[in-house]
C-alpha cells in the first residue's frame, strides 16, 4: 500500500506542473477494527482511524514532527468543501481542520473561519429553539464584532504589530466558537429521548410476558385467552405503581433540559399510558401468581407428566430463539435472508425425515416397498393389533407425491434464491431476475409470465365459485395487456408497440379484483345464517385469498411472476400431502405458515435497506399521486409474501378437516411468533443506539419490523372474525 500511494502522489506531482494547480491527497478509513476482528462497536479502536492529506500546497519543513490531533469525521465535509471552493454543506456539523489553511494569509483564514461559523450558527437556529442562549452562538457574535474591528484595520493599510495581534486573538476565537457550536450540534444530532423509549419497552415488554403466560391456557383445549385488567385496576399495586410511575413523570418532565416526547404529550394522556403501565403489572403478577398455583395444585393431584416434545416442536423452538439472537448482530440483519432459506430448508428435511418415517416403519407402505408392519400389544387385553400411521389415508400415486413433495419444495425454494439476490454482500452478483429483464430477454420474460399467468389461474381455479373463475382468467390476461402496454411484456401482434401508462389495463385488473373480493365477502357473509350452505365459508374464504392472489400478480414486476407460482403450489403440495396426512396441530402448522411467508418475503428481492422498496407499485391504475392507495399497494406489495401465507393459514385452519379451537391456537402463535422477535429487537436496538450501524443497518430494519407488526395486527383481526363466525356456525348448528 505504501508503494501504491507513492504511485499516486508522484502521478499528481506531475500532473501539477502541467496544470499550475496543486492537488489534495486524503487517506482515511470510515472506521476501525479492534484485536478481535470488530468493527460495529464504540470501543477505541473500532471509532478511531487515520486521516492523513497530502499535499504540495501544504507547508511542512524537514524533520518538523507534530502530534497527531484528534479531529472528527464530520470535520472532513467542511474542509474539502473549503478546499474545493464549493459551498459547505446545509446539515454538516463539522469544523474546518485548521492545520489546511494555516499557511494561507491572515486575510483568507479570517474569511475561511467566517464561513464556518456563520454556517454552524445558522444550523444551531434551525435545530435549538433557545439558541441565543447557548455559549457557542455568543461566541459567534463577540467574534463578528472582532472581525469588523479588524476589517477596520485591515482597509487602513495598517499593518503594524496591532493588527497582527487582533488577527491572532479573532482567529482564536473563531476557534473556539466553531469547536463550541459544532460540539453543541453534535450533542443534539446523537441526543436520544430516553425517557420515552423506556416507556414505550416497558409497555411491549409487559405485552410479551403477558403472551408468554398465557401460553398454556390459549392453546388448551378450551382455547380461553383472558387478560383481566379491570380487577387488578382495584388491587393496592395498582394505586401505588400508579402514583410512583407519577412522580417518575413529574421529576423527569421537570428536570429534564432537553425536548421529550412523552413530556410533551398532555397529562391526560400521559396518565393514561401510565394507567395502561400499571395494570399490565398487575396482570402479569396475576398471570405469575395464577401459574404458580395451578403448577402446584396439579403436581400435587397428578403424577409426572409423560408429554414430550416432538423433533419437529424442537425445531421450530430452536429455530425461532436462533433467529431472534442473530438479531443482535449487523451482518445477520443485513443478510437476514439466508436465516430464513436455512430456516426453511431445515424445515423440508425435518418433514421429509418425519414423512418417510411415518411411511417406512408403519403400516402405510406395501411390502414391495419395503415397509415394516408394527405390531402393538395390549397390555389390558392381551392382543396384538396393528398401529395406524398418519399416512394410511393416502393410496396409490398420492403416496409417492407425498415421499417427494419436501424435495419439490426444496427445488422450488432453491431456485428462488436465484430469482432475486439480495442483502448485501452478494446483492452486486447476478441472477436470474437480472437476465429476465434485460432488454435482450424480453421474449423470454413474456412466455415464461404467460405460463405463470395460467399456472396461477389452475391453482387458483378449482374452488372458486363460477362467477370468480371467469373474473380470474379476465383478470389474469389484464394483468398481461398491462405488463404489455407498459413495455415490460410482448404481445404477439404488437411488435412495435409505444410503451405507455398502462392505466385503463389496470384499472380493468382492478375491477375484477374488486369483484372477486366483493363475492368472497357475500359467501361469508352468507355462511353466517344457520341455513346456509357450511361450504359458503370455505368457498368465500378461498375467494377473497384468490382476490388477493390476482392484486399480487398485478402488482409484481413480471420476473418475480414465479415467485407466486411457487408460493400457491407449495401451499398445494404442503396441504394435500403433508399437513393434512400427517396431522399436524394448529401451532405447528402457524410457525410454518410463518416461516415460509418471511421466506418468501426475501424471495421477492426485499431486505432490510429502505432501497430495496418499489414505490412505483403505488402508482399501478393511478395517473396523479394518491396518498392512501399508494402507501396500500406499496405495503401490500412489499409484504406480498407473509400476507399471502396468512390468508391461507386462515383457508387451511377453516376447512372442514379441522374442529375445535384451531382458529383461536393459530391466531395466539401468529401474535406470539410475530411479537417475540419485535420486543427483543427494540432492547437491542435501544442497548446499541451508540452502534456504527445504528442508522444503516438496525433503524431501517426497526421499520420493517414495524410495518410487519402493522400487518400482523390486521391479520389476527381478520383470525379473530373467523373465530367468531366458526363459534356461530357450530352453535346455530
Amino acid at each position: 500500500m505504501d508503494g501504491i500511494l507513492t504511485r499516486i502522489h508522484t502521478s499528481l506531482l506531475s500532473e501539477e506542473r502541467k496544470a499550475l494547480s496543486p492537488s489534495l491527497l486524503v487517506l482515511c478509513g470510515d472506521h476501525g477494527m479492534s484485536e478481535t476482528g470488530s468493527h460495529g462497536a464504540s470501543s477505541l479502536e473500532e471509532v478511531n482511524t487515520p486521516l492523513i492529506l497530502i499535499s504540495s500546497s501544504f507547508e511542512r519543513k524537514p524533520g518538523d514532527i507534530r502530534q497527531p490531533k484528534h479531529v472528527q469525521q464530520t470535520d472532513l465535509a467542511v474542509t474539502l468543501a473549503v478546499g474545493l471552493g464549493l459551498p459547505i454543506p446545509k446539515n454538516s456539523v463539522g469544523s474546518l481542520l485548521f492545520p489546511v489553511i494555516e499557511g494561507k494569509p491572515m486575510r483568507e483564514q479570517l474569511r475561511f473561519l467566517h464561513l464556518n461559523s456563520v454556517q454552524l450558527s445558522k444550523l444551531l437556529q434551525e435545530s435549538v429553539p433557545s439558541y441565543e442562549k447557548e455559549p457557542g452562538f455568543e461566541q459567534f457574535k463577540v467574534s463578528e464584532r472582532l472581525h469588523r474591528n479588524w476589517i477596520k484595520l485591515y482597509l487602513e493599510e495598517n499593518s503594524s504589530a496591532a493588527l497582527l495581534n487582533l488577527g491572532v486573538k479573532l482567529r482564536r476565537q473563531y476557534l473556539d466558537a466553531i469547536r463550541t457550536l459544532s460540539l453543541s450540534l453534535s450533542r443534539q444530532v446523537a441526543q436520544y429521548d430516553i425517557y420515552s423509549m423506556v416507556v414505550g419497552t416497558v409497555v411491549v415488554l409487559e405485552v410479551l410476558a403477558l403472551l408468554l403466560l398465557s401460553i398454556p391456557q390459549a392453546l388448551s383445549n378450551k382455547a380461553e385467552l383472558e387478560v383481566p385488567l379491570l380487577s387488578p385496576m382495584f388491587s393496592l399495586l395498582f394505586y401505588l405503581m400508579f402514583l410512583v410511575l407519577s412522580a417518575i413523570h413529574v421529576i423527569v418532565c421537570t428536570s429534564t433540559e432537553s425536548s421529550c416526547y412523552f413530556c410533551s404529550l398532555s397529562w391526560l394522556t400521559a396518565a393514561g399510558v401510565m394507567v395502561l403501565i400499571s395494570a399490565l403489572l398487575c396482570a402479569v403478577v396475576s398471570a405469575l401468581s395464577e401459574m404458580f398455583v395451578d403448577g402446584k395444585l396439579q403436581r400435587k393431584n397428578t403424577g409426572p407428566s409423560n408429554s414430550r416434545w416432538s423433533e419437529l416442536d424442537l425445531l421450530i423452538l430452536l429455530g425461532t430463539m436462533g433467529h431472534v439472537l442473530s438479531l443482535g448482530a449487523s451482518s445477520f440483519i443485513e443478510e437476514e435472508h439466508q436465516t430464513w432459506y436455512f430456516l426453511t430448508s431445515t424445515l423440508c428435511l425435518a418433514l421429509c425425515h418425519e414423512i418417510y418415517r411415518n411411511c417406512f416403519l408403519g403400516n402405510c407402505c406395501e411390502p414391495g416397498l419395503g415397509g415394516a408392519v408394527v405390531a402393538l400389544q395390549d397390555e389390558d387385553a392381551g392382543k396384538v393389533h396393528k398401529s395406524h400411521t398418519p399416512l394410511d389415508s393416502l393410496r396409490g400415486s398420492e403416496k409417492w407425491m407425498a415421499l417427494a413433495s419436501p424435495w419439490v419444495i426444496l427445488t422450488c425454494c432453491r431456485l428462488l434464491r436465484s430469482l432475486n439476490q439480495t442483502g448485501v454482500q452478494w446483492a452486486h452478483r447476478p441472477d436470474l431476475g437480472h437476465w429476465l429483464t434485460s432488454s435482450d430477454h424480453k421474449a423470454a420474460l413474456s412466455a415464461l409470465s404467460a405460463f405463470c399467468l395460467v399456472v396461477t389461474f389452475v391453482l387458483l381455479q378449482r374452488r372458486c365459485s363460477r362467477t370468480s373463475r371467469v373474473a380470474m382468467a379476465l383478470g389474469l390476461l389484464g394483468v398481461y395487456c398491462y405488463r404489455a402496454a407498459t413495455g415490460s411484456l410482448l404481445l404477439p401482434w404488437q411488435r412495435d408497440k409505444a410503451a405507455s401508462k398502462g392505466i385503463v389495463e389496470a384499472r380493468f385488473v382492478y375491477i375484477f379484483i374488486l369483484g372477486i373480493l366483493f363475492t368472497g365477502a357475500r359467501d361469508l357473509l352468507k355462511s353466517q345464517v344457520a341455513a346456509a350452505n357450511p361450504k359458503c365459508k370455505a368457498v368465500g374464504l378461498w375467494e377473497m385469498y384468490s382476490g388477493l392472489a390476482l392484486l399480487a400478480a398485478l402488482l409484481l414486476r413480471p420476473h418475480n411472476l414465479p415467485v407466486l407460482v411457487l408460493s400457491l403450489l407449495i401451499q398445494t403440495l404442503m396441504t394435500s400431502f403433508i399437513w393434512k396426512p400427517l396431522g399436524h396441530d394448529a401451532a405447528e402448522v402457524t410457525v410454518m405458515h410463518y416461516w415460509f411467508g418471511q421466506a418468501f418475503f426475501y424471495f421477492q428481492g426485499n431486505s432490510n435497506s429502505i432501497s430495496t422498496v418499489d414505490v412505483s407499485v403505488g402508482f399501478v391504475g393511478l395517473d396523479s399521486y394518491m396518498e392512501i392507495p399508494a402507501v396500500l399497494l406499496t405495503a401490500f406489495a412489499t409484504y406480498a409474501g407473509p400476507v399471502l401465507w396468512a390468508i391461507h393459514l386462515v383457508n387451511f385452519l377453516s376447512s372442514e378437516t379441522c374442529r375445535g379451537p384451531a382458529m383461536s391456537h393459530a391466531c395466539f402463535c401468529y401474535a406470539l411468533v410475530c411479537s417475540f422477535p419485535v420486543s427483543v429487537y427494540i432492547i437491542l436496538v435501544t442497548s446499541l443506539r451508540y452502534h456504527l450501524f445504528i442508522w444503516s443497518v438496525f433503524s431501517p430494519k426497526l421499520l420493517y419490523e414495524g410495518m410487519h407488526l402493522l400487518i400482523t395486527a390486521a391479520v389476527c383481526l381478520f383470525f379473530t372474525a373467523m373465530d367468531q363466525t366458526g363459534t356461530r356456525s357450530r352453535i346455530s348448528s
